[in-house]
């Protein structure tokens, strides 16, 4: 199931992105990210009563949650009409525990993909908090990252999961460059858009 969640995650970033881009109605993708925050947040409370209790799959399973809060937060402030602001706080607060999952998986799982994945996470987060508080035009910048990681650390990632390919090992651990070259390919969009002055506060 925790797959499929994912990969579900990663329509909804994909979709997200397209409506931070202004090429989706809002409303209308307001309501598929209730849908998937829904089913996100009652699976990952089946995957906490089914699962076994110890601190490691717990806290996997509580990470779901940032996830399907961060998409019911969403849908209903587009749809409630609210300011935005809420959700920026809280997508900061994702952004530092996403710091920490990061962490965990450096140093105590030695997973690169997963930590890169966090890391990433924790970036477009950290963005999300900006559009919604601070005021900067940066809906391209952050519509832009929003596809791009709808695609390299859920969608592509859960299927190649599904589907087995990540079995192998060093499938699995090549994917690491795969995100070490988003992120590159980030820092340009971020560069480009600074040098084009597209990054500066609403008056």
């Amino acid at each position: 199931m925790g797959n499929i969640i994912l990969l579900l995650a990663g329509a909804t970033l994909f979709l997200n992105g397209k409506m931070t881009l202004g090429k989706a109605d809002a409303k209308n993708v307001a309501v598929f990210n209730l849908f998937v925050g829904s089913f996100q947040v009652i699976g990952a409370f089946y995957l906490i009563v089914v699962s076994e209790p110890s601190n490691a799959m717990s806290l996997g399973n509580a990470s779901i949650f940032l996830f399907g809060f961060t998409y019911l937060y969403l849908g209903i402030t587009i749809l409630k009409g609210m300011d935005g602001s809420g959700l920026g706080y809280f997508s900061l607060w994702v952004s530092i525990l996403s710091l920490v999952y990061a962490t965990v998986e450096f140093s105590q799982n030695g997973d690169m993909v997963k930590g890169l994945n966090w890391l990433l996470w924790s970036f477009l987060w950290g963005m999300f908090y900006l559009i919604n508080t601070k005021k900067l035009l940066i809906s391209d910048f952050v519509g832009k990252i929003s596809l791009i990681l709808s695609w390299v650390t859920l969608t592509i990632p859960s299927l190649l999961t599904l589907t087995g390919v990540f079995d192998d090992q060093t499938v699995y651990k090549s994917w690491s460059f795969v995100l070490v070259a988003s992120f590159i390919y980030i820092g340009y969009l971020g560069y480009v858009a600074l040098s084009r002055k597209k990054i500066i506060q609403k008056i």
